[in-house]
């Protein structure tokens, strides 16, 4: 019998890392090996089972994200941008399939991110849900076939713990938009909109952001004509659609060549 490949979890401890945990060990299709967390944190060193309140498992946390990655197949990964990089080049060494979930990457990142692409695959994606990829999806539709007299506004809501805005998953749709207007993201949009700013410019994609409570992500991509409006929309009401997704990635990315890929190529869109 094929041995399941097996899985890497970082920042073991947080929101994402706990749902990631459990959907990996209740898959039957994965197997965990590791929790990787910060050097100093109370977890490493310990089961993470009993980490997590239950059972041991026998699987380590550990800070030593070398070891931890060399025996794995895959790695999935919700942490920080600086963390991410580092991670990125690690899991290329070990020839692991890197999952990126990691939202607020700016450019100098995602350069080392292909460059450790090259030697490993990478799927990166802003937001790991089918719902989600398939808004992504309508969106660019619809922006292809509404022209500039439809203003595209994009809102989005989370928790208050959330450290980042735009959404990466906001940014997605602002791309997907922009990706069927045939424009520049970058030149079209508008984020963050305070005093008098004067009227809406035309052609624009506008960000608008609400934190607060528990949210887990609230997404609409709003097109606005004088007389009308088509509003698309996504509620997420639990995490763990997130990391059925990452798990689908990672288990995808077994025998790809190496390279960047997201979602919509998980799903085949």
């Amino acid at each position: 019998m094929e041995e399941l490949p097996g899985i890497v979890i970082t920042g073991v401890s947080g929101r994402m890392g706990r749902m990631l945990t459990k959907t990996v060990a209740d898959s039957g299709k994965a197997r965990l090996v590791a929790g990787v967390e910060r050097a100093g944190h109370p977890w490493v060193g310990r089961d993470l089972g009993e980490c997590l309140g239950g059972a041991p498992m026998g699987v380590p946390v550990t800070d030593d994200a070398v070891a931890a990655f060399a025996q794995a197949q895959g790695v999935l990964d919700f942490t920080a941008p600086a963390a991410t990089v580092e991670f990125a080049a690690l899991a290329a060494q070990a020839r692991a399939v890197h999952v990126i979930g990691t939202t607020g990457l700016e450019a100098e990142h995602l350069a080392k991110i292909s460059a450790a692409a090259r030697h490993a695959v990478i799927v990166r994606a802003g937001n790991m849900s089918l719902g989600v990829n398939l808004l992504v999806r309508l969106t660019q539709k619809i922006a292809a076939a509404l022209d500039e007299d439809w203003d595209i506004e994009v809102v989005e809501a989370h928790h208050r713990m959330k450290v980042d805005a735009p959404s990466g998953t906001a940014l997605m749709l602002g791309q997907a938009a922009a990706d069927g207007r045939g424009v520049s993201l970058e030149e079209a949009k508008v984020s963050g909109r305070n005093g008098i700013t004067g009227a809406r410019g035309r052609g624009t994609i506008g960000f608008s952001a609400i934190r607060g409570g528990d949210i887990v992500g609230e997404h609409d991509v709003i097109f606005a004509a004088d007389g009308e409006r088509v509003v698309l929309r996504h509620l997420a009401t639990d995490r763990a659609i997130f990391a059925r997704g990452a798990l689908r990635a990672v288990l995808w990315g077994q025998g790809q060549k190496p390279g960047e890929y997201d979602m919509m190529d998980v799903l085949g869109l």
